[in-house]
């Protein structure tokens, strides 16, 4: 047998693509970005190639890039994009057919996270924001400064997601949120969808700190494979507010999806997991 033809223990090229998988979740922007700003991106791209495009059959990638607002402890490089706004588009441009794009925001910076919104959301071509959960740029999102952002997101019609993790013993830091403190500034926009970064982490008490507040959805990525996730999420919020995040290519391919393929829940939700959920977030369902 052709390996290229090998599923290991996958469910077959064509379930795969039946799925029609959008992954919210891809984080070629973990690596180093490289000196030109984007040379380190495109070799973890690269690095991914085969879980994502070959062996699982992604559609969509979306990944979230700095743009120069100090969401990064290297100054060099905030200066570079801010200088050669083509360092954030590069990674767009290499796989043109693949690669969606929502920008990190700091929440500490708010006039800045302002006019990047201008540029990037309004301008084109990102499609919503990331709130970060470490560095620099990170803020709880229970912060007086988040609404005002939220406001001009909404204002834009961008997705918005929240990196959320719970800590045992509390957070360590005041940049790092909780399920609990997104369901809290979710509230008040209760008409517009919030998407929970990995559940919290903990996701049992991550699914249950979000489960009365209807406009926030779960991502999936991030932590542990366990029995029991995805059976729990669609029980207690429901298949269409669960999105798919892969988290290449710093998880795996096997981790990561089969969190969904092996989950005991029906064909229907696995679809709306894999990708429809997301598709309506970004308007093109």
């Amino acid at each position: 047998m052709d390996l290229a033809d090998f599923h290991w223990g996958l469910p077959s090229r064509e379930q795969l693509e039946g799925y029609r998988i959008w992954d919210s979740y891809f984080t070629p922007s973990h690596g180093h970005p490289g000196k030109d700003g984007y040379s380190g991106v495109l070799a973890e791209m690269d690095r991914a190639r085969r879980s994502a495009l070959e062996l699982g059959r992604f559609e969509k990638l979306c990944w979230f890039p700095h743009v120069g607002i100090g969401t990064t402890s290297d100054p060099a490089f905030e200066s570079l994009v801010r200088a050669k706004p083509e360092t954030v588009t590069k990674p767009m441009e290499y796989w043109p057919d693949r690669m969606l794009g929502m920008i990190q925001l700091n929440a500490n910076d708010v006039p800045a996270s302002l006019d990047a919104l201008d540029r990037w959301l309004r301008d084109g071509p990102m499609l919503g924001v990331y709130f970060p959960g470490g560095g620099p740029g990170a803020l709880n999102c229970a912060h007086a400064n988040f609404p005002r952002l939220v406001e001009r997101i909404i204002d834009l019609g961008g997705v918005i997601m929240q990196h959320t993790w719970f800590i045992t013993g509390g957070n360590p830091s005041p940049g790092m949120s909780t399920p609990s403190d997104l369901a809290k500034l979710a509230a008040k926009f209760p008409d517009y969808p919030f998407v929970c970064a990995h559940a919290g982490g903990e996701w049992e008490k991550g699914i249950r700190a979000v489960r009365d507040q209807p406009n926030v959805l779960a991502e999936t990525s991030g932590f542990d494979a366990t029995a029991g996730f995805l059976e729990m999420a669609v029980r207690e919020l429901g298949p269409e507010r669960i999105i798919f995040g892969s988290h290449l290519p710093s998880r795996s391919l096997g981790t990561e999806l089969a969190k969904v393929t092996a989950a005991e829940i029906d064909e229907e939700a696995k679809r709306k997991i894999l990708g429809e959920n997301f598709r309506r977030l970004l308007g093109t369902a």
